[in-house]
């Protein structure tokens, strides 16, 4: 009863906050006046002067993709440049050294695709120079380009016999000025008074509490015995050769705070330190726990009602808003069911406690940290593969078979599931026109939505919106499958070995960021690879995104009818969220025996 208290409040509290912010979000992209106009507006029309940009410039969808493609080119090549010669820029404490070219590219296409997949633990292989003003710039501009966008589909169906849809620099300064930098501002400042540090220094050396002993591989001897006083380490009464004792540790300090924030405000997920938001740096207390878990889909989920506000039919944004939730809410349903079960082979015939009594967590706390427990890391998995954020509070690697599998799943949807900042919600209206299509077939009638009727043009790109994600990720993986090198980067054989290997790629083409571990992807082909997984998931989309909006904007509306179908009650919420599972369940079923269904199978026996 207590697990399932905190799943409601966290949905609740979610939707609670959803819905002001929505409505905020909509004010602020439109030009109209909001409760920071005042304070921000000097802000917007300085970067308008500094930037040479005209924000009356209406753009038809090509030069406004022109633009969006520009800048994230820009921006790919500045940030691998940093991360490269990361060594000889300033702001490096820790001395770190440059990339290689091909972790580099990784990296740079991995945060200008608001991604955040990193191949390493960022404590050790970025300085601080890269981290923030290299990173955390992409955190906001990437999420920025995904809402610029999104409004551009909106303006799409708003405007009649219209060539133009926008301006790409107008909207993604807005998105920055007026949405993302005071949610983030506010949000650093509530981290850093829970604890989170904010440093630019070096990092400090602590002692440890109990001294450790490291064989000269430089892996920690377990149960070894160690006398401080003569300086002798010994393992089962013998003598251990080349041992060392270690009695201090190195804790590193980063700018963590303001860089937390816009990773979970905008869908970002990548962390300062490897264990992402497990680590009691990046997330101290459940009071930090809450905040950066409920901020994963805060904007996604407001964006809904952005839509329906902004569309002028709310009907509209709230039957998005529902179909996604009910489809979150199963899915997390099916995580938090399999981790408070656990599996047969974790009790090892009753050896082990794995029901929730006086003193016991219960389930499946492998991989879990013990401040937390199964229901917030089961929330969070949800919450985080959903909302293509990535961060972490668990190791999904040691999730049961069907608990690790509904976070794979999500990201294979195409991140619409609620999904990135923006992304996720145009992501979704593409699903919306494919129902609005078949359910017009359905009943002899053109397909229309918003009274826009559509044809072969925008269905065809919808279709590319809907299967970019699928084509990605199966492609990826299966050229990857049949390389005997990416076997040698598994941690594991069989079923779950390529479940780690299926989930990397799963990720990347959902623009998660995410990882099953236990996968080592830093190599060239595989760096390689996924960089390219990554940039046809995102700029694939967003192509065909602007198209349909440049289309839709030049029709002219058609008045409703009584065969007009409803784009908003509960039947097309259920038709919505159908089409979506057969698409990822059609997609991806082969891949999924594969691994966690087959892994899956082995746990009771059956395999």
């Amino acid at each position: 009863m207590h697990a399932t208290l905190q799943y409601v409040l966290y949905i609740a509290v979610l939707l609670a906050l959803a819905i002001p912010l929505g409505i905020y979000i909509s004010k602020a992209m439109g030009g109209e006046k909001t409760v920071l106009t005042r304070l921000l507006a000097p802000c917007e029309r300085g970067l308008y002067r500094l930037l040479h940009i005209d924000s009356q410039e209406d753009m038809n969808w090509k030069r406004y993709a022109g633009c969006a493609l520009a800048f994230s080119a820009i921006s790919l090549a500045v940030l691998t440049l940093i991360l490269k010669f990361q060594n000889i820029l300033p702001w490096n404490p820790q001395n770190v050294d440059g990339m290689s070219w091909h972790l580099a590219f990784n990296t740079a296409v991995s945060f200008i695709t608001n991604t955040n997949w990193q191949a390493y633990s960022g404590e050790v292989a970025l300085s601080s120079f890269s981290q923030a003003l290299g990173l955390t710039v992409q955190n906001f501009v990437s999420a920025g380009v995904g809402i610029a966008v999104l409004f551009a589909i909106i303006r799409g169906f708003v405007r009649i016999k219209a060539k133009g849809i926008g301006n790409f620099w107008a909207d993604l300064v807005r998105s920055v000025v007026y949405v993302l930098l005071p949610l983030c501002f506010v949000m650093s400042i509530a981290l850093v008074a829970l604890g989170v540090p904010q440093s630019l220094g070096e990092s400090k050396t602590v002692d440890l509490l109990e001294p450790i002993a490291v064989s000269q591989q430089g892996e920690v001897i377990e149960g070894a015995k160690i006398d401080l006083d003569a300086g002798t380490v010994t393992l089962d009464g013998r003598p251990v050769d080349g041992a060392k004792i270690v009695t201090k540790q190195a804790v590193p300090l980063f700018p963590q705070a303001s860089q937390v924030a816009p990773k979970q405000v905008g869908t970002n997920g990548g962390g300062v330190l490897g264990n992402n938001s497990a680590h009691p740096f990046e997330n101290p207390n459940p009071a930090t726990n809450l905040i950066e878990m409920i901020s994963l889909l805060l904007i996604p989920a407001a964006l809904c009602i952005s839509f329906g506000r902004s569309v002028k039919n709310k009907k509209q944004g709230v039957a998005i808003l529902v179909a996604m939730t009910l489809v979150l809410i199963a899915a997390l349903s099916v995580v938090a069911i399999n981790e408070h079960q656990a599996t047969p082979q974790l009790a090892q015939n009753g050896a082990v406690q794995i029901t929730a009594e006086q003193g016991y967590a219960g389930g499946n706390m492998e991989g879990k940290e013990t401040r937390f427990g199964i229901a917030t890391s089961s929330t969070w998995a949800a919450f985080t593969t959903a909302a293509s954020n990535g961060s972490v509070n668990s190791m999904h690697d040691s999730y049961t078979p069907l608990g690790g599998m509904v976070p794979m799943l999500l990201m294979q949807l195409g991140e619409v599931i609620f999904g990135g900042v923006g992304c996720g919600l145009y992501g979704m209206l593409g699903f919306v026109l494919l129902t609005v299509f078949i359910a017009g077939l359905m009943v002899g009638r053109t397909p229309e939505y918003l009274g826009k009727k559509i044809g072969p043009k925008e269905m065809r790109m919808a279709v590319l919106v809907c299967l970019a994600t699928p084509i990605a990720i199966l492609v990826g993986s299966g050229i990857a499958a049949m390389l005997p090198s990416t076997a040698a980067s598994l941690n594991n054989a069989g079923a779950h070995g390529f479940s780690e290997m299926l989930y990397a790629y799963s990720s990347c083409g959902g623009n998660n960021g995410s990882a099953f571990a236990g996968f080592n992807a830093n190599t060239p082909f595989l760096n390689v690879s996924l960089g390219l997984v990554m940039l046809f998931a995102r700029f694939v989309p967003m192509v065909a995104t602007l198209l349909i909006a440049g289309s839709m904007a030049a029709k002219k509306r058609v008045a409703a009818s009584a065969g007009t179908l409803s784009t908003s009650n509960a039947m097309f919420v259920f038709l919505l969220i159908l089409i979506v599972l057969i698409v990822g369940a059609l997609s991806f079923f082969p891949a999924l025996a594969l691994g966690p269904i087959a892994e899956f199978t082995q746990m009771l026996g059956l395999g």
